[in-house]
């Protein structure tokens, strides 16, 4: 298949780099901008207060979290965080993929690296939510193995926010299970 400019194809895997950033770090304000934008259309008013609610911090090594995101080219074109949630579990936050680069795969390759992070942190499960009018985020969680802790036939408006979780194999270093 040929590409085209209106039509560019995927960054291949290859041409991806994954890094590890702090929340002030520049190439992380699109993820940030996008994200509120995203909030604010789907839910309405401004999604501040949803971007506000954990300080920084809780997005760095030193707090038990991490921020990634995925760079082709230099550019950011996907993202996400992890956060302490309890001693055993991280919480999955502010997953994103730039607006150009979305059907594309990135969601869940930035899911599957903050999985790896997490269970090299030593972390056992994973938990996160998601909002009822998002349905290709509740599509991934289910395409990449996280359990809903819902109904999953009821009317997502009627559930409102729709938790995840995921256990992660334990971490094996020199033939003992590491735990927290």
């Amino acid at each position: 298949m040929t590409t085209t400019s209106e039509d560019p194809s995927p960054p291949a895997a290859r041409d991806l780099s994954v890094l590890r950033v702090q929340v002030s770090d520049p190439r992380v304000r699109p993820l940030l901008d996008e994200l509120r934008q995203e909030y604010s259309s789907r839910y309405g008013g401004d999604a501040a207060e949803e971007l506000g609610r954990y300080p920084d911090e809780v997005f760095t090594p030193a707090h038990g979290g991490l921020l990634i995101l995925l760079l082709h080219d230099g550019e950011a074109v996907a993202g996400g965080a992890l956060r302490r949630y309890d001693a055993r579990t991280a919480e999955l936050k502010r997953i994103w993929t730039h607006s150009a680069h979305r059907r594309r795969g990135l969601a869940r390759r930035v899911v599957a690296e903050l999985e790896r992070e997490a269970r090299q942190a030593g972390y056992h499960r994973l938990f996160l939510t998601t909002g009822p009018r998002q349905p290709e985020a509740r599509g991934l969680y289910l395409t990449t193995g996280y359990t809903p802790l819902f109904d999953t036939e009821a009317d997502p408006e009627h559930v409102g926010l729709l938790p995840f979780e995921k256990h992660l194999p334990s971490r094996v270093a020199t033939g003992k299970a590491l735990d927290l």
